[in-house]
């Protein structure tokens, strides 16, 4: 039985890791998926939030993304998303600065489509800033 499953996450701009994984761990419409080596073909669409990978030997990645689809298949598993980035390359200032800009736009009840668009960021900015305290709650152990 294999223990492992291809994973390939990449976004608009250029591929964000590429490797083995014992597990994929991803925010969908309905829930948090697990996706282990010999999971069921699927494809469901990703909400904005996180993307957790498991490597051979324990090691996890973490990752944040604003969307997307997740497509599995026998031997790999694909995430598609709109923006991803790795936890550890997260502007942690621009985050906090998008998110703030969000709330005063929401806060304000600006225009439907502005609205939107905040909505929207702010979604993306919360999932970086939880990306960045799961990393760093792993170095702490």
């Amino acid at each position: 039985m294999a223990t492992t499953i291809r994973c390939d996450i990449v976004s608009a701009e250029n591929e964000i890791f590429h490797g083995e994984a014992e597990l994929v761990v991803a925010t969908g419409e309905m829930g948090e998926l697990g996706i282990a080596p010999k999971h069921a073909p699927l494809i469901t669409r990703l909400k904005p939030g996180k993307v957790v990978v498991t490597l051979p030997g324990g090691e996890q990645l973490d990752f944040a993304i604003s969307g997307g689809i997740l497509e599995v298949q026998p031997q790999v598993v694909t995430v598609l998303a709109d923006t991803a980035v790795r936890a550890e390359d997260i502007d942690e200032a621009a985050v906090r600065a998008a998110k703030d800009e969000a709330e005063r736009i929401l806060a304000n009840r600006g225009e439907q489509m502005e609205i939107a668009e905040a909505q929207a960021r702010l979604a993306e900015a919360m999932a970086q800033l939880q990306a960045l305290e799961r990393l760093r709650r792993n170095m702490k152990h």
